[in-house]
């Protein structure tokens, strides 16, 4: 007797699978049929690994034919089991009350300004009407003290809901935590992983924030177990990557955007902060000297798809103004002053777009007179 697919297909329709509710062809479990004279072959994918569940679908097959269209048929039936789909565990943590963004500021190697960045924009932010945070995650080197002149300041205790939380320290605007405000800082910070882990978590959940438009996280440089107690404690909305236009810098910054971009960190960047981009001497304001290369975190933006959001300059009062505890954004009008206020606007706006594409709250702030703005 002649068969086609067809009519097998057809025989195959008349049972449903166990526990399903939908026959053979209906469920798209047949992955091939094969006709040789009386000889049938079948190729079904099923989801259930039991002996007794593959017996029971083999010998459904079998009389399914032999009922519908041809008794003496040869029946072969190949029972391929679809194997789980694998998927990264999710390590994001739940919320922090009230804050409605958190932005890590990250680099892939020391000594690129990170921290001085993370200063500024916070401050910038702040200055912009926003509700901003900033945890000084660097357990091994907490710089934040001395760039906010709160050196000796010590965050107070204060009673929340019967617990005791830490307050944090506030200086231009800006909500702040460090390990520096709890070690001595004549002393060096030697600590496992586990114990810089849990320090970071402390400034994080045993604080009363308030309300916050940003929470900005200073991480560390590198990758390491800071940054994945990070993600594992909190919902990062996103990351900012600081590189100078080094090559060396580059080439660390690319693994920083792509631990960010691991299936278990799954971070969104932001984008690529270049600093110390170029220097202009006050006597030739109409010059730029490439000290550490040109436009190097330009082109690897444009490699790795993402956007550029900023080029600061190098400037001798940027670190002046660290160094005594004033952040240059407060300069007034001048050029590094404006590349950080700008880079604080670009901030928000990627940072509003990557919000509309996964529905988390806006950022709203009530300026001066009382109107909700975004």
């Amino acid at each position: 007797m002649k068969m086609t697919k067809e009519q097998i297909g057809k025989a195959l329709s008349t049972f449903t699978l166990p526990n399903s509710g939908q026959d053979l062809v209906s469920s798209n479990c047949i992955r091939n049929i094969q006709v040789f004279g009386n000889e049938i072959i079948l190729d079904i994918e099923i989801d259930n690994p039991t002996l007794q569940y593959k017996k029971k679908v083999e010998v459904d097959c079998i009389r399914a034919i032999h009922q519908h269209l041809y008794e003496k048929a040869d029946v072969k039936v190949n029972l391929i089991v679809k194997a789980p789909e694998k998927k990264s565990p999710s390590i994001r943590g739940k919320e922090l009350p009230g804050v409605k963004n958190i932005i890590a500021i990250a680099s892939g190697k020391g000594g690129v300004g990170k921290s001085t960045l993370s200063a500024n924009l916070a401050v910038a932010l702040a200055d912009r009407g926003y509700k901003v945070g900033l945890v000084d995650a660097d357990i091994y080197g907490p710089s934040m003290p001395l760039m906010f002149d709160v050196v000796h300041a010590k965050p107070q205790g204060i009673e929340v809901d019967g617990k005791r939380k830490i307050l944090p320290v506030e200086s231009y605007g800006v909500k702040l935590l460090s390990i520096g405000f709890f070690a001595n800082t004549n002393q060096a910070v030697v600590w496992r992983g586990a114990m810089a882990s849990k320090a970071l978590n402390q400034m994080l959940w045993d604080a009363q924030w308030g309300d916050l438009d940003y929470l900005l996280i200073d991480l560390p440089p590198g990758t390491g177990d800071i940054h994945l107690s990070l993600v594992q404690s909190i919902p990062l909305g996103a990351a900012v990557v600081v590189s100078t236009p080094q090559t060396i810098s580059l080439a660390d910054a690319k693994k920083g955007v792509a631990m960010f971009q691991m299936d278990a960190i799954n971070v969104p960047v932001l984008g690529l902060v270049e600093n110390m981009s170029y220097f202009t001497p006050k006597e030739l304001p109409n010059n730029k000297y490439y000290i550490f290369g040109k436009e190097g975190t330009k082109a690897l933006a444009q490699q790795l798809e993402i956007p550029l959001l900023a080029q600061i300059p190098l400037v001798q009062s940027i670190r002046e103004a660290a160094d005594v505890g004033r952040p240059a954004v407060l300069q007034g009008a001048t050029p590094e002053a404006t590349a950080f206020l700008n880079l604080a606007d670009r901030v928000v706006v990627e940072m509003n777009k990557r919000n509309q594409l996964e529905p988390t709250q806006k950022v709203e702030i009530t300026n001066k007179n009382g109107c909700s703005t975004t």
